[in-house]
């Protein structure tokens, strides 16, 4: 008999390339998980900074306050930011998108300044600005946060323990940064997925997931190794050279995800 396929891993990420929150609920809003990517780094030009460039910030833990955020890291003081009130904006770029932030901070700026050593900024998504997902795979009005470019990433558990049978140090889920884990598939079956349901909510598969240097970088040290990816590079690089590892998905209304709900595919 066939495994039901079901939720088995949900995450949030309030910062963008900060540590992640496995959650047992997950909200869903108009753009896409409630709170992820709400935040960014970016340096003093206004451009969006990740672990590509600063692998250090794999080190950074997060934590949800009423307020806002709380931040802390090795050999740190946790700092706690509250989430901007109004007040001036300034300019920031994620990829080819010009975007609104609201500044956290001197503060919140002189923390992660000095831990990832280098000048940066802290800024947080604007509630009410919006950012139109890539129009060649979403329809008008489809948004997202501060994530690279789509609101959900979704990789089944099979796909990642079909890459730890080819490594000889198995690597786990936070490497790869989905917001949603599917278990009861074959390895890779959400390549040939289109439509999902889950509970109330329905997700399109709009495209792969092309994958950077991420995941070669180990989330409790952030030490970069190439193993991971020279071993994906064997059996998953696309005609165009990329390497591709999960699916991205676009969200059909709002709702709740939960733990161990089943799934349905649809197409």
């Amino acid at each position: 008999m066939t495994e039901t396929l079901r939720v088995s891993g949900l995450w949030r990420y309030p910062v963008k390339s900060l540590r992640g929150l496995a959650c047992e609920r997950l909200e869903i809003g108009p753009r896409g998980p409630v709170g992820d990517r709400e935040w960014m780094l970016v340096d003093p030009g206004g451009r969006f900074l990740s672990q590509r460039q600063l692998p250090r910030m794999a080190l950074v833990d997060v934590a949800l306050t009423p307020d806002g955020i709380r931040l802390s890291a090795p050999g740190r003081q946790p700092i706690d930011i509250a989430r901007p009130r109004g007040g001036a904006r300034v300019p920031v770029q994620i990829w080819g998108d010009a975007c609104e932030g609201e500044p956290a901070g001197p503060e919140a700026d002189a923390w992660l300044s000095g831990y990832l050593g280098t000048p940066c900024r802290l800024v947080r998504f604007p509630s009410e600005q919006v950012r139109q997902v890539d129009r060649r795979y979403a329809r008008e009005g489809d948004q997202v946060g501060f994530a690279d470019g789509f609101p959900l990433l979704l990789i089944t558990q099979a796909s990642l323990d079909h890459l730890n049978a080819r490594l000889e140090q198995p690597v786990d889920m936070r490497r790869f940064r989905p917001n949603l884990v599917i278990a009861g598939a074959a390895p890779h079956a959400e390549d040939q997925w289109r439509r999902l349901r889950i509970g109330e909510l329905e997700f399109e598969v709009a495209k792969p997931c092309s994958r950077c240097p991420i995941p070669g970088i180990d989330p409790d040290t952030g030490e970069k190794a190439q193993a991971p990816l020279l071993a994906l590079a064997q059996y998953r690089r696309g005609e165009d050279n990329k390497i591709y590892f999960g699916q991205n998905l676009l969200h059909r209304g709002e709702g709740e995800l939960r733990l161990g709900q089943p799934v349905e595919v649809l197409a």
